[in-house]
């Protein structure tokens, strides 16, 4: 076995925030010894991730090619992620941390399976991929952390600049289970609607809440589980940063406001909300792995703004509404019985 401490997987980590923390992992002396499994979308085209690999030697890890808008890859990467755990050459996986993201910018996608790629790279897949390693999650102490955004909730004063959600009709984003299907489909708030980033932001916020979502709603079916209680499933707000995520933005998102004001704003003001992915990096690291007065050995349904507790929107808490991204969820990744261990997944 190429490490006895346990695996801990990563997606999106060829930049931004997932190149950091796999940075942070690399160079630390205890969590270099856990073996690494860094998700990209094509694992010979990583340039990024494989140099800060190439300078730490005695770090365990596997780069793994895993397109979250495909359906198919998903199924692909954790089958042979089961299938290594299983055989016992691969250690359970300890943490997974659920980091890649995509925004289009209106340069709206769909996949084979006529989902947007979006709502797919955001939450689905990160979704289904979870569902699918809970068979190789480490039972006694495994953590699952999703990475979250103030984009999740239309209510949080920090999106008031980009004014995305100032119309009255989009402060709640599930005005009925309709809307669920049509967020999958990219049919709500489409790039045809308004030529603008605003409908794109709205899709990405979409997504996001239905990964907030999970925070709750895959603690509470961990939580009655005869094998997976012990799990823990945490959430973790990175704040704003210069990251490749707004590679399909206009030039003065792309350029003005990400690459020269955000690292200027994170040096002037490290505590505010504009970060430096190093920052945000280490926080997510904490609540992945840290057990300090504010975390403890089992933190269940906890969601921070940096390592500040944090309140997830109204509508991730809402028992009814996660119900019925739960379900579309199933329906739209066909999960069937046998692919996952989790007792409750319908």
């Amino acid at each position: 076995m190429s490490s006895m401490k346990g695996s801990i997987l990563v997606t999106g980590t060829n930049g931004g925030l997932g190149s950091a923390i796999v940075k942070q992992i690399a160079n630390d002396p205890e969590l270099s010894r856990y073996h690494g499994l860094y998700t990209v979308r094509d694992c010979h085209n990583a340039p990024v991730v494989s140099s800060i690999l190439a300078s730490a030697p005695s770090h365990p890890y596997e780069l793994c090619s895993l397109d979250l808008a495909n359906l198919g890859s998903v199924r692909h990467l954790a089958r042979d992620i089961n299938t290594k755990v299983a055989a016992g050459t691969l250690p359970p996986i300890r943490t997974l941390i659920l980091n890649a993201g995509l925004q289009d910018f209106g340069n709206q996608a769909w996949n084979e399976d006529g989902l947007d790629k979006v709502f797919g790279a955001n939450y689905l897949g990160h979704w289904l991929l979870t569902l699918l390693l809970l068979r190789s999650i480490n039972k006694d102490s495994g953590r699952i952390v999703i990475i979250g955004s103030e984009a999740h909730d239309p209510h949080d004063k920090r999106n008031s600049d980009g004014k995305a959600f100032v119309e009255e009709k989009y402060k709640i984003v599930l005005q009925e289970q309709a809307t669920v299907g049509e967020i999958a489909r990219g049919t709500w708030c489409s790039a045809q609607e308004v030529p603008s980033f605003r409908p794109a932001f709205r899709r990405y916020g979409a997504a996001k809440l239905f990964l907030v979502m999970m925070v709750h709603e895959l603690q509470r079916r961990l939580d009655r589980d005869a094998s997976l209680h012990n799990v823990c499933v945490l959430g973790v707000d990175p704040g704003r940063m210069s990251t490749g995520i707004t590679r399909q933005a206009p030039w003065f998102i792309r350029v003005l406001i990400t690459q020269v004001l955000f690292p200027l704003l994170a040096l002037l003001f490290p505590s505010g909300n504009v970060r430096s992915p190093a920052l945000s990096a280490a926080h997510v690291l904490e609540a992945a792995m840290g057990s300090g007065a504010g975390l403890g050995e089992y933190p269940k349904a906890r969601y921070f703004n940096g390592l500040d507790s944090w309140e997830t929107s109204a509508e991730a808490r809402d028992v009814v509404k996660r119900d019925w991204v739960w379900k579309e969820s199933v329906r739209d990744a066909r999960l069937t019985e046998g692919e996952t261990v989790l007792e409750d997944f319908l």
